[in-house]
């Protein structure tokens, strides 16, 4: 038999590739550089906007007051100044400074008080407010090349999350400032840390005779020296072409640490300008013609209708780092300010007695 002829065997197929694994040690490296980006970013935005992290434990410093007689008012002035008349102050103890954040933040700590400027619009309240007016916010002072006299309150704007935690508005803070004053505080928010502080918010007596610092009917409460005279600064007031630009001739455009300027006679600070001060007294222009003599506590009720405002006010006192020599002298002690209950602003703060 002949041989057989060799028949081509067909190659075997390949075997199909093995299934690559999926891995992600590639993307390892990007995840962790977004993960620490995300924690850097969390830690600089609580920073800058939680002011709790600015809590002052220690109790704020007192300075005792005595009890005196002096001549509130006077009848150079504005209408609502006058007329002058004598009373008498029983002693008392009043917050050498102005609540400062770190201790206000202490309080919101201790508490978790919602201040006025960060609750919710109430539509029933101000059934006909503009759109504008109905998100959380307050006051805050812009500057603006006007004639003021022509212009009163053009540079006050609503600005939206406006708050103590941010006293300009958003994107602002008080980081670092544990030892400025409060601002943006209404008088019912003034009136809730008292309270929790085992304090009350001054009379206007009370205050006007601790601004005068022991100085009987001085026109200032360090004395008769203008601010600023041969180079000395009394108080945080403004400097420069209001409400333009405040040129800070005294060491600050804007609002000062507490303790920047020489205390007065009574060993308080601030007393005049930097930010103004809640009293506890309904305001009412004519009340010191039927005021009593001894420890007066104004008026049972606000005036309703007062240069055409609809709320009755609480009086304010104090004058702020807006107060200016040709247009706002309302820092002298015994000017007089009023606002409603519920008005904030970033040049209000307060002080409390007891």
């Amino acid at each position: 038999m002949g041989k057989k002829a060799n028949r081509p065997v067909a190659p075997a197929p390949a075997p199909p590739p093995a299934a690559r694994k999926l891995s992600l040690w590639w993307a390892l490296p990007a995840l962790l550089l977004v993960g620490l980006v995300a924690g850097l970013l969390a830690i600089g935005w609580k920073s800058e906007y939680d002011p709790l992290r600015e809590a002052d434990p220690a109790p704020p410093e007192m300075v005792s007051v005595p009890g005196g007689t002096f001549v509130m008012g006077r009848d150079d002035g504005p209408a609502d100044e006058a007329p002058a008349h004598e009373v008498t102050v029983a002693p008392f103890q009043m917050d050498a400074t102005e609540v400062t954040v770190g201790q206000f933040a202490a309080f919101v700590k201790a508490t978790k008080y919602v201040t006025v400027a960060e609750r919710e619009f109430d539509p029933i309240k101000y059934p006909n407010a503009a759109p504008e007016f109905r998100k959380p916010g307050s006051a805050v002072f812009f500057p603006m090349d006007v004639e003021p006299w022509e212009n009163r309150g053009a540079w006050w704007r609503y600005a939206v999350g406006a708050s103590w935690r941010r006293p300009e508005g958003e994107g602002t803070s008080v980081k670092g400032k544990k030892n400025y004053p409060a601002v943006q505080i209404a008088w019912e928010d003034a009136a809730a840390y008292a309270k929790w502080a085992g304090k009350r918010l001054p009379t206007e007596a009370e205050w006007e005779w601790a601004a005068r610092g022991g100085l009987a009917r001085k026109p200032f409460c360090w004395g008769d020296a203008k601010n600023g005279d041969g180079g000395t600064w009394y108080a945080n007031a403004f400097q420069g072409q209001f409400p333009a630009r405040d040129a800070g001739a005294d060491g600050f455009a804007g609002l000062a640490p507490v303790k920047s300027f020489p205390p007065n006679g009574s060993g308080l600070y601030d007393m005049s300008g930097n930010a103004w001060e809640w009293c506890a007294d309904w305001y009412d222009p004519g009340y010191y013609a039927v005021s009593p003599k001894d420890n007066p506590r104004g008026p049972d009720a606000g005036t309703l209708g007062v240069e055409g405002e609809r709320q009755p006010q609480k009086v304010r006192r104090g004058g702020s780092f807006l107060c200016d020599d040709h247009y706002c002298r309302r820092y002298l002690p015994g000017a007089r300010d009023k606002n409603p209950t519920d008005s904030s602003a970033n040049h209000t703060g307060f002080r409390c007695v007891k």
